[in-house]
């Protein structure tokens, strides 16, 4: 699909975000920090400072693409979205913000006004953005053209393709997994969920008799009781339990690391059968790659419960309240989800099977089309 058989790439952050270091772990492209700052703030002073930093991003985007011309520019909404899409409107360079959320956040909202082409992972995003949605097959006769009546085209949510390919027996391998049980993965998020993580450590002399545990807890601490709550069950549980901090998608990409049996995140969703997991933008694309049924949890503060709405509707997970974890025992709903589906092997399939019937495996392919258009558009207008 691509025009193009190679682009030269910059991928631009915040300064003092984490994204630096996963560009330069898991990819080889370069990165450029500009300053950047939430689009309003929660009092007058706040917001006075942020948009001082949103004025001083934008300066330095104004430099960084009067120095790199760039051909196109693709958004994804964050915070340092706002100064280059502003930048890149006063240097008169196309751009393509995505959505990859079902609910769009300020920033995204205000940048859809902007921008050239506006992607979403699904078509319900269309209502909160006030835009008609139209599927990616039938926009691309208008991408070539000025065309403004196709604005937002459903993509999907890109992954890695390796979820599409990757080997399960090894991925079980790799975490050294039994095939005598099934296996539970845990996630919160690149963080972790700190409620998630109190109810599993509770719940573990439950789960552990009938199934092994992936879980990967974040970096804000909790290991330190998950470690307490498991040295306290027998040896053989214990050996059922596989605690990560954090699991990186894919070996190191500077070569180091690239043994088959190493445990990564893409290792993870296709060993397990069963996840229990905030549902942040990635589950519309992550879990329907692989097939995984989940228990979602939403994250209260943010419209996580739209993402997991969407799932659930097309049953493919089912959800659990943030506020029903309190409740740790038997009753609780957490255990009674997981230990109906851990139980219910058909149950599980079916669910699996209407997940990667939501997979759109050429998401990537298709906002890099976008891209391109808008590009070759620009160098022939």
């Amino acid at each position: 699909m691509s025009l193009y058989t190679r682009w030269s790439v910059l991928y631009v952050g915040s300064v003092g975000g984490m994204e630096a270091g996963l560009v330069a772990r898991e990819s080889t492209l370069p990165f450029h920090a500009l300053p950047a700052a939430a689009v309003r703030g929660q009092n007058p002073l706040t917001a006075v400072r942020n948009l001082m930093i949103l004025a001083r991003g934008t300066r330095a985007a104004r430099r960084l693409i009067a120095h790199d011309r760039p051909a196109a520019i693709l958004g994804t909404g964050g915070y340092v979205c706002v100064p280059v899409f502003l930048a890149a409107r006063l240097s008169r360079v196309p751009t393509v913000i995505y959505q990859p959320d079902v609910v769009p956040g300020l920033a995204v909202r205000l940048l859809a006004r902007l921008a050239n082409l506006v992607a979403c992972s699904v078509a319900d995003s269309g209502r909160y953005l006030g835009l008609t949605p139209v599927d990616f097959e039938r926009a691309v006769p208008y991408l070539a053209t000025q065309n403004r009546i196709v604005r937002l085209i459903v993509t999907g949510y890109p992954v890695r393709r390796e979820l599409f390919h990757a080997d399960r027996r090894a991925c079980r391998a790799a975490f050294g997994l039994s095939d005598d049980v099934p296996t539970l993965l845990v996630a919160g998020g690149s963080r972790g969920a700190r409620s998630i993580n109190r109810a599993i450590a509770a719940l573990l002399p439950l789960l552990l008799p009938l199934m092994e545990i992936i879980h990967v807890c974040g970096r804000e601490g909790d290991a330190a009781f998950l470690r307490a709550a498991i040295r306290a069950l027998p040896e053989n549980l214990q050996k059922r339990y596989h605690l990560f901090e954090y699991l990186h998608s894919v070996p190191d990409a500077s070569g180091q690391g690239d043994s088959p049996a190493t445990p990564t995140m893409i290792a993870a969703l296709v060993a397990a059968d069963l996840a229990v997991c905030r549902s942040g933008a990635s589950i519309l694309g992550e879990l329907p790659a692989v097939g995984l049924p989940a228990v979602l949890v939403p994250y209260p503060h943010v419209h996580q419960d739209e993402n997991a709405d969407y799932l659930v509707q097309r049953g493919a997970a089912v959800k659990v309240s943030d506020a029903a974890l309190a409740d740790t025992t038997e009753k609780g709903l957490l255990f009674r989800e997981i230990y109906r589906l851990i139980n219910c092997s058909e149950e599980r399939r079916a669910m699996a099977e209407r997940a990667r019937a939501l997979a759109q495996p050429d998401a990537a392919h298709r906002l890099a089309f976008m891209l391109e258009t808008l590009a070759i558009r620009r160098q022939t207008a």
